[in-house]
């Protein structure tokens, strides 16, 4: 028999959902069966498998022992570097400005240098994530940006406040903007694109059409002409849907793909600029809350700029002989 208390990063969660973390090797088919066979008990008494719970609780769990004989947590985290571009930290969450050529999660190079476990290195440091104190809760990241995209990652330090982010984001309660160079002339300073998005897992590659496509995803994008220089133009770009790689493949399928963009864009045009990275940041975020936001209520019209985009100056630079859109 073992006993979990529920913690206040437990909380809220349904008693399978828990279960699933904190005794990972217990199948999915005996957990449920135990629940049904009144093996899992909550403060002593029966429970169902959606029953929440509450702070406090304690949860007795009467089943074989093999199951609660995990591998020692590793702290692989440890590994990757603390070292981070925080924009803004509170007690609930971090904002990150990611530098382009890291990823967020570790991925098939099963590398430890990840945003996640550099995040996790430096909480760790700090002393506010603990794991042994922990039976579910891992801190983890509420969006994601690709591995050559630069700019605002947010990280939330407790489930309540991963709770409220996830849910803010689904509602597009959080405003993110993005600055890039396409090649060309954009035809108006401002507009909004619509088109339709297919996504190919095999490739990680995305087509988008003007007209709908089988199996196809609406896909909104705004953008604004900031200013022109010769033959390139920045924007600044509002996503109204959030799909993968939207900003770069919308753009492209307009004739305007990313300065240094291999994927979507043509090598002859990258070719001799010194780009390693396509050029696209996440540079601007504004909770604009419309519904209650718990413990984040606080960030309610706040706004969080990257003070330093790389390649903002560099076209600033070239454009001061050149026409100025704003």
């Amino acid at each position: 028999m073992k006993e979990f208390t529920i913690n206040a990063n437990d909380a809220g969660q349904r008693v399978d959902k828990f279960l699933t973390k904190a005794v990972p090797l217990l199948p999915q088919n005996l957990l449920y069966k135990y629940i049904r066979l009144k093996r899992v008990k909550l403060n002593g008494k029966r429970c169902e498998i959606s029953t929440r719970l509450a702070e406090g609780d304690l949860l007795a769990l009467y089943i074989n022992d093999e199951f609660f004989s995990p591998p020692q947590k590793c702290l692989e985290f440890l590994s990757a570097p603390m070292r981070l571009d925080i924009l803004y930290e509170d007690d609930n969450l971090l904002l990150v400005d990611k530098r382009p050529g890291l990823v967020v999660h570790e991925d098939d190079s099963r590398l430890p240098d990840t945003l996640i476990n550099r995040i996790l290195h430096y909480l760790y440091q700090k002393g506010e994530y603990q794991p042994g104190q922990e039976n579910s809760f891992v801190p983890a990241l509420c969006n994601r940006i690709d591995r050559n995209t630069g700019g605002i990652v947010i990280a939330a330090k407790n489930a309540a406040s991963l709770r409220v982010l996830n849910q803010k984001i689904k509602d597009r309660e959080l405003q993110k903007l993005y600055l890039c160079i396409v090649h060309g002339r954009m035809p108006n300073t401002s507009d909004t694109l619509k088109g339709y998005l297919v996504k190919n897992s095999e490739t990680n590659t995305v087509t988008v059409s003007e007209r709908p496509l089988k199996d196809g995803r609406t896909i909104l994008t705004r953008y604004r002409v900031l200013a022109e220089h010769g033959h390139r133009s920045l924007l600044e770009v509002d996503l109204l849907t959030g799909r993968t790689h939207q900003i770069r493949a919308h753009l492209a399928s307009i004739g305007h793909p990313l300065l240094g963009d291999a994927k979507y864009g043509h090598q002859r045009d990258n070719k001799g600029t010194g780009h390693k990275f396509q050029a696209l940041y996440s540079y601007k975020l504004t909770f604009r809350f419309r519904t209650d936001a718990g413990i984040l209520n606080y960030l309610d019209g706040k706004t969080f700029t990257v003070p330093k985009v790389w390649f903002q100056d560099e076209f600033n630079d070239m454009e001061k002989t050149s026409h100025r859109i704003i």
